[in-house]
């Protein structure tokens, strides 16, 4: 886990003593060696010079990581530091100053001293972006009580359980056309089929976020997809693809010399914000003209703008992060839980008995069906915690026997790309 150097500072001195604790062995820890000043553990809270590190010289470090295309091996550099310095370490790139923790202990001990305002690690490259082109901001980006306002609004409409049952009307639909298509590709492989779905999934995920947030089908399900949103989910790819290498190296450097990954960038956020401007403007339009939604639930951005506790500026940017940020998390999710799937058989067959037990049982009901499938719950909160372990814990030693066999080890070369294998189709 990565946070940023400044705001841990108070973190580490006023009460969090056991991150500088002798890091422990066992089924949840990494059996690293580390030198001398991780191993001393005391009660006493310790300066944050104290934590390991490969120095204090930001530029050389730079210099070193940049050379050894850290940024294109991120998950190995962050390996190699925890073998060297234990479950803590702080790091400075070049003007940029993190702290590198990886006990899930620690971790919680982390969130636990947090205040009502949180301040989270705030991804640079899209940071730079928003502050160069003075682009509006929403909960993603904001902080103190901005952040806590829109959070509370967006909680009301978008995270409290009530709300979200609203959402399977709307997800059912578009999950159904989903496994549609891939009936069609079985039937036409004559009852077989293996390829990449990753594009597929895109789609699935972009149809269902924006029927949730907007109420209404884009139609990017179907044989020939609309152009326009075939380029806001182009976008949407090449924001995240292009924001690996500024991790790390300050955005600033990639737009001082104008590098091709800085205008890349640009342009997919550009796309982003122009593709969500036009989706909220035609919205409000309808509803100027008195759209009718039958009674049905009208979507998130609807019950925004009728609560009234948000201004338009703020909705929208809020909007376009949703917008943004729906597509990739759901869709990399979506194709790692199919990887699992496809490596575990036995759960496989369990998740399809428990599934086709659970709609014999609620019948048309799926709000009930969905209370029906814990197992189904329980595997997609194990391939995200298999995702994180993957990508930031490749090595480790495998957790205690659970519900899914977790000896994770990716396929040669694949977390250095940080994309799904094709092969969990």
């Amino acid at each position: 886990m990565l946070a940023r150097g400044l705001p841990l500072r108070s973190v580490l001195v006023k009460g969090c003593q056991p991150l500088l604790s002798a890091p422990q062995e066992g089924p949840w820890h990494l059996r690293v060696p580390t030198r001398e000043g991780a191993r001393l553990s005391t009660r006493v809270p310790r300066s944050f010079s104290e934590i390991p590190s490969p120095g204090d010289n930001g530029w050389l470090n730079l210099y070193r990581f940049w050379r050894e295309k850290g940024s294109q091996n991120f998950h190995y550099h962050q390996f190699q530091n925890f073998q060297k310095y234990g479950p803590i370490y702080r790091e400075k790139l070049g003007s940029m100053e993190s702290v590198f923790i990886i006990d899930p202990e620690d971790v919680a001990l982390l969130f636990k001293y947090e205040s009502s305002t949180p301040e989270r690690y705030q991804i640079p490259p899209w940071i730079a972006y928003h502050e160069h082109y003075q682009r509006p901001i929403g909960v993603l980006f904001k902080k103190s009580g901005a952040w806590k306002k829109d959070r509370l609004a967006l909680n009301q409409e978008v995270m409290a359980p009530e709300a979200m049952k609203n959402f399977i009307s709307l997800l059912d639909p578009v999950s159904r056309d989903f496994v549609s298509i891939l009936h069609r590709r079985i039937e036409q492989g004559s009852g077989k089929f293996s390829g990449d779905l990753s594009n597929d999934l895109f789609r699935f995920a972009f149809e269902s976020i924006t029927n949730v947030i907007l109420g209404e089908r884009l139609g990017t399900l179907e044989e020939i997809v609309d152009p326009e949103s075939q380029k806001f989910i182009d976008a949407i790819y090449q924001m995240f693809h292009t924001s690996v290498p500024m991790l790390m190296v300050p955005p600033d450097l990639f737009r001082l010399f104008r590098t091709k990954t800085w205008r890349d960038h640009t342009t997919a956020w550009d796309t982003i914000f122009s593709k969500a401007e036009k989706y909220t403007q035609n919205f409000v339009s309808d509803l100027r003209k008195k759209r009718d939604f039958n009674g049905s639930y009208p979507g998130i951005l609807y019950r925004l703008l009728e609560n009234n506790k948000l201004l338009f500026e703020d909705i929208k940017a809020n909007v376009t992060e949703l917008l943004a940020g729906g597509v990739d998390t759901t869709s990399m999710t979506l194709q790692w839980h199919l990887y699992e799937m496809a490596r575990n058989l036995t759960v496989q067959e369990m998740l399809r008995e428990e599934v086709l037990a659970a709609r014999h049982q609620a019948g048309e009901d799926m709000n009930r069906m969905l209370q029906l499938v814990p197992l189904l719950k329980a595997s997609i909160k194990e391939t995200l915690r298999h995702w994180y372990r993957c990508l930031f814990m490749p090595w480790a030693e495998t957790p205690p026997s659970s519900s899914i066999p977790t000896n994770l080890t990716p396929p040669d070369g694949w977390v250095k790309t940080r994309t799904s294998p094709t092969s969990a189709t």
